[in-house]
């Protein structure tokens, strides 16, 4: 199993999610989230005064699969996602362990 972890802008997660229904993921877990990475954040004016702001608003988006979804998975947030503009966020995959579904007591892929 794998836990495919992507921080995206957030005016793009109707897009990310309508992808991954597109392909029968039916579950993500969405958080907002602040941050930079290369683009270190911009200045911006207000009444007069300018000031940085260095942490840019994301959103991060979590989503247990299968090992063999993990691909498809990643492509379809890759796509999505994509504006081809700086700080269109990044993706991790991580090797995932143990998953148990509490109301059921279900474990592995059948908890996904």
């Amino acid at each position: 199993m794998k836990m495919i972890t992507a921080i995206i802008k957030p005016f793009k997660l109707d897009d990310v999610r309508d992808a991954l229904g597109d392909i029968g993921v039916n579950g993500m877990t969405v958080t907002e989230v602040r941050g930079f990475g290369r683009q270190k954040g911009h200045t911006e004016l207000y009444r007069g005064a300018e000031y940085v702001v260095d942490f840019l608003p994301k959103l991060k988006l979590e989503v247990a699969v299968a090992d063999d979804r993990a691909e498809a998975v990643v492509e379809a947030i890759a796509e999505a996602a994509m504006s081809g503009r700086i700080g269109d966020g990044k993706i991790f995959v991580f090797d995932l362990e143990r998953v148990l579904r509490i109301r059921t007591g279900e474990e592995g892929d059948e908890a996904i």
